[in-house]
Order: C-alpha cells, then structure tokens, then sequence
C-alpha cells in the first residue's frame, strides 16, 4: 500500500472545502464525505472473520436517512480494495447493517445512538457519522467541521474493541472538535 499518495490525498481532501475560489467547482460536501468513507477502508484492518470468504465484497452502508443521495454510489462504483469489490447499502435496521463492514449512521438516529452501537457490540463494523457525543456514545469515526474545512476524530478503542485494527498513519491525521 502506498501509505504517502493515500496521505497525500486525504489530506487533500482535508483543504479541498473552502479552499479555492469561488468561481472554481468545489466537491459537495458527501462528496467529499464519500472519499473520506473510501480512505478510511484503506486504513482499517478486519478480522479474517469478518468476511465470509476472501472474495466476498467490503460493504459500505447507510442507517437511516440517506444524506449522500447518490453521491456514495456514484464515487464507489468499479473501485475494489485489497482486491474485493465494494458494495453500497441504505439499511433500515440495525440487524441487517450488522453484515457490512463500514457502516455511516446517519444524523436521523442520533437519539437511538446509544442503542444501535449497542446491538453492533460484538461485530466488526466501523461505525462513522457526523453527530454531536458519536465518540463518546462508542462510535469510532466522526466528521465535524472546522471553520470551512471537514475533520473527523477517532476512538480508537472502541475500534479495537471491535476487533478492527486502524493504522497509526490515519489515527495520527484524528482530531478534537473545537469546544
């Protein structure tokens, strides 16, 4: 893996909104939010349990209200990792979502974050979304917005405790929240 262009890029990404001028066309936000989505795949390690074969595709999913549209679908579309295919899913329950491996959980569940990180206790499932006490309600990646550009931050624990491994490259680029 070429750990240097993959930085290179998210931290592209990172200064990519805001940025430029205004005459020039800027990504959407879930665009942006998409290939976030994508690079953090390239730097978390799943159990060999966690995939039914070692073809079998990275599913990527969506609980509740679906804020990327398309745009998900779209940027996603013929790309693999580590040679398995990526997949997309709009769930409905916390049930199903436990069979992907990286799961957004959208601002719509905000008030049942406790208990959809809950039932996901036991699965390999990284969990992001972009909601107010996500790390601290479990969660293990959050997106948040500093003046004009997205961060995120990251609980590492609770990625461990899922059995997932995040790479010291990715943890490093983590950040807090303004107060």
């Amino acid at each position: 893996m070429h750990w240097g262009a993959t930085l290179t890029g998210m931290l592209g990404l990172l200064l990519m909104c805001g940025s430029g001028r205004a005459q020039d066309a800027q990504p959407s936000e879930y665009q942006v939010k998409s290939a976030f989505i994508f690079n953090f795949a390239k730097f978390v390690e799943w159990p060999p349990k966690a995939f039914a074969e070692p073809s079998a595709p990275l599913c990527i999913g969506v609980l509740g209200e679906n804020p990327f549209g398309r745009e998900l679908e779209q940027f996603l579309r013929g790309k693999t990792l580590n040679s398995r295919p990526l997949t997309t899913v709009q769930f409905r329950t916390v049930r199903e979502a436990k069979a992907c491996h990286v799961l957004f959980v959208s601002a719509s569940e905000s008030k049942r974050l406790p208990e959809i990180l809950r039932e996901l206790g036991g699965t390999s499932v990284l969990t992001i979304s972009e909601t107010a006490n996500f790390i601290e309600s479990g969660g293990m990646i959050n997106f948040f917005r500093e003046g004009n550009k997205f961060r995120f931050q990251i609980n590492d624990q609770a990625a461990r405790d899922a059995g997932l491994k995040i790479a010291s490259k990715l943890l490093e680029l983590s950040r807090k929240p303004p107060s």
